[in-house]
Parts: C-alpha cells; sequence; structure tokens
C-alpha cells in the first residue's frame, strides 16, 4: 500500500523557518522524483520544488530560491523541504509528490498535505 504522508507544518510569524517532511512508502522512493507543491486558498496548486531521484538536481520557483531547499534521503524513504524568511505569501497547504516510471507507465502519487500559515 502506497503512503506518502507529510508533516512539519504550523503557524510561523514572518521571517521565520519551518522543515517539512514527507515520508513514503509502498514504492521504490529512490526510483521516483519527489516534489513539493502548495495550494493557497482560491488558487491553483503550484509547484515549489522538486529533487531528482538521486537528489543530484533540483528545480525550484523563481519565488522560492535562495529562501526554500529540498533535500532527500532515500535511505530514510523521506523528502524535506526547509523553508526560510517566510513570508504571509506562503501560507497554503503544502503537498508532497512521487513521479516515476514502471515499464513506461507512469506512477503519481500525492500526500494528504500539510498546513502552513505564515501570520504575525
Amino acid at each position: 500500500q502506497v503512503q506518502v504522508v507529510e508533516s512539519g507544518g504550523g503557524l510561523v510569524q514572518p521571517g521565520g523557518s519551518l522543515r517539512l517532511s514527507c515520508a513514503a512508502s509502498g514504492f521504490t522512493f529512490s526510483t521516483y522524483v519527489m516534489g513539493w507543491y502548495r495550494q493557497a486558498p482560491g488558487k491553483e496548486r503550484e509547484l515549489v520544488a522538486d529533487i531528482t531521484s538521486d537528489g543530484g538536481a533540483t528545480t525550484y520557483v523563481d519565488s522560492m530560491k535562495g529562501r526554500f531547499t529540498v533535500s532527500r534521503d532515500n535511505a530514510k524513504n523521506t523528502v524535506y523541504l526547509q523553508m526560510n524568511s517566510l513570508k504571509p505569501e506562503d501560507t497554503a497547504v503544502y503537498f508532497c509528490n512521487a513521479i516515476g516510471y514502471v515499464n513506461n507507465y507512469e506512477y503519481d502519487y500525492w500526500g494528504q498535505g500539510t498546513q502552513v500559515t505564515v501570520s504575525s
């Protein structure tokens, strides 16, 4: 059974930091690209960052560059998102995503999300 479970969200003041974690099981984690997305109220879900299966390359949306860092530990089947210098506009539900291919078939898994609220 596939499970993708985010944790680490919460309420933080502007300028603060949070570290999100995403623990995965039920698939070969080390062969999947892992991504973090977010969805603010009334807005579409958007990509925050992603990381290749071996952790060798990362991608960030411009507004997150320099503030957010994505990393992974394939031994622990976990991907992280370190968020620094948080702004009120970073308030959203943050989702973890896994994409992989088996026999040329794409598998796409999502977590349930974790709420991040940036407010004073």
